[in-house]
C-alpha cells in the first residue's frame, strides 16, 4: 500500500509529528509512505518533499490580507505537489492541513475529484467548512470578528464565498472519508454540508518515550521555587487572543505570590510585563525540554478560548500532570475528570478558588495521569487506527 501524506509541516507543530509519525510507522510496517508539505524546514529522507515556495508562500499570505480570498494562489507550489503525487503514485492520500498560505486549495480539490483517489482527510480545526480556523457565536465571544480570525484580512471577508466554492466541487468528491481528533468537532462538521461523507474519530496520539513522567530535580534547583505549586502552559504565540495568555495574567493576579509559580512556554513577548510570580520561556521545539517541565508542574492550564483535540493537553497528562482548562471545543475531552477539571469560559475565580482548596479538589496521582495517557493517547494506538482504516479503502 502506498499512502501520501500532506500537510502545512513536516516534523514540527502538533500536525508535522503526526504526520511524521505516521510515515514511520507505514514504513516500519513494509508499506510505502511519502509526505509532501509546504512550509518549515527541508527534510532530507525517502519520499518526503517539500513543494511549497517560501517567496510564493510569503506572497500569498500577503494577497490574503490584502483581498480577504485564501488558499487561491500558490500556483506554483500546487503544480509541484501535482506533480509529485503523480510520480508518487499513491493508492490512498491522507491530507492534514491545506490552510497556510502555501497551496491553492481549489486546485487541490479539483484534482482529487479528476483523479478518484481514495483520500482520508483530517479536519485539525473548522476550516474546510468555514474558511475560518474557529467560528464563535456572538454568546460566546461578542467581540468576535470573523474578518479578524485566522486566515485574517486587512479589508474583506469573503470566507463564505470560499466554502461556497469548495462545496461546489465537494458535491462531487468521492472515496473521501472524514476524521476529526475530537467528538466536538466531528459534529460540528456533521453539521455542515460535509454531512454526506463517513466523519470519523481518531484521538491524536503521541510519543510515551518521550513524554513520560521525567526526572525534574535540575529545574527544582535551578529556580529555587520552594514549595510553591507550579502551573504550566505551553502553546506558540500564547498571548495571542485565542490561546488566551491574558487569562494566564488574570489568573495569576489573583494566587498569592507565595504559593503559586506561573511557567509560560511560547511567550512571542519577551519584553510582557508579567507578575513576579510569572517565568516566561520562549517557543522551544526540544520535545525532551518540554516533558521535563510538565513532569515540573502539579497542574498544566490551557487558557484557550477554542481548540479541538490539543495535544500539549495529552503531553501533560503523559507526564503525570492533570489538566485545567476551560469547557469549550474539545479541550475537556483530552482529560476527563479526575484527570482534568473544565470551567466555563473566563471563569478565573472559579479556577482560583480551586486551586487555592486544593488540598479539598484532588486530581489524579502522577501514575494514574500517565497510565491513563498510555491507554488512550498512544502514538501506536493513532497510527493503527489510521492504518485500519487505508486498509478498508483500499
Amino acid at each position: 500500500m502506498r499512502v501520501l501524506l500532506i500537510d502545512v509541516t513536516c516534523k514540527v507543530g502538533s500536525t508535522g509529528k503526526i504526520v511524521y509519525d505516521l510515515y514511520t510507522e507505514l514504513n516500519n510496517q513494509g508499506h510505502v509512505a511519502g509526505i509532501a508539505y509546504g512550509r518549515g524546514p527541508l527534510v532530507n529522507e525517502t519520499n518526503i518533499y517539500k513543494f511549497g515556495l517560501d517567496l510564493e508562500t510569503y506572497f500569498h499570505g500577503a494577497m490574503n490580507r490584502l483581498t480577504g480570498i485564501h488558499g487561491s494562489f500558490s500556483l506554483i507550489s500546487t503544480l509541484r505537489l501535482i506533480k509529485f503525487i503523480e510520480n508518487f503514485k499513491p493508492d490512498i492520500i491522507h491530507i492534514h492541513e491545506l490552510h497556510g498560505y502555501f497551496v491553492n486549495i481549489v486546485s487541490v480539490l479539483k484534482y482529487l475529484k479528476k483523479t478518484k483517489i481514495k483520500t482520508v482527510w483530517t479536519f485539525h480545526c473548522e476550516y474546510m467548512y468555514e474558511a475560518k480556523g474557529y467560528v464563535y457565536s456572538k454568546e460566546e465571544n461578542p467581540n468576535w470578528v470573523r474578518k479578524n480570525e485566522y486566515p485574517s484580512s486587512l479589508f474583506f471577508d469573503l470566507s463564505k464565498w470560499s466554502v461556497k466554492r469548495y462545496k461546489k466541487i465537494f458535491d462531487d468528491i468521492s472515496n473521501l472519508i472524514i476524521v476529526s481528533p475530537s467528538e466536538w468537532l466531528a459534529q460540528r462538521t456533521r453539521n455542515t454540508y460535509l454531512a454526506k461523507y463517513e466523519i470519523k474519530v481518531i484521538n491524536n496520539g503521541i510519543n510515551h518515550e518521550i513524554f513520560k513522567i521525567k526526572n525534574f530535580e535540575y529545574l527544582k534547583s535551578q529556580y529555587s521555587f520552594g514549595d510553591k505549586k507550579i502551573i504550566l502552559s505551553v502553546a506558540p504565540n500564547i498571548m495571542e487572543e485565542r490561546k488566551g495568555g491574558k487569562n494566564i495574567i488574570e489568573l495569576s493576579k489573583k494566587l498569592p505570590t507565595n504559593k503559586f509559580q506561573f511557567i509560560l512556554i511560547g511567550s512571542d513577548n519577551p519584553g510582557l510585563k508579567t507578575p513576579e510570580n510569572m517565568l516566561l520561556i520562549p517557543k522551544t521545539q526540544n520535545q525532551d525540554m518540554l516533558a521535563d517541565y510538565y513532569s515540573f508542574a502539579d497542574y498544566f492550564f490551557i487558557p484557550s478560548s477554542r481548540e479541538n483535540f490539543p495535544t500539549t493537553c495529552v503531553e501533560s497528562l503523559s507526564c503525570g500532570t492533570p489538566v485545567l482548562g476551560f469547557n469549550r471545543g474539545g479541550t475537556s475531552e483530552t482529560a476527563p475528570y479526575p484527570y482534568g477539571k473544565f470551567f466555563e469560559y473566563g471563569d478565573i475565580d472559579s479556577i482560583s478558588d480551586y486551586l487555592l482548596n486544593a488540598d479539598q479538589n484532588v486530581l489524579a496521582s502522577p501514575t494514574d495521569c500517565e497510565n491513563y495517557a498510555k491507554q488512550r493517547y498512544s502514538k501506536k494506538t493513532m497510527t493503527s487506527k489510521y492504518i485500519d482504516l487505508y486498509e478498508t479503502l483500499s
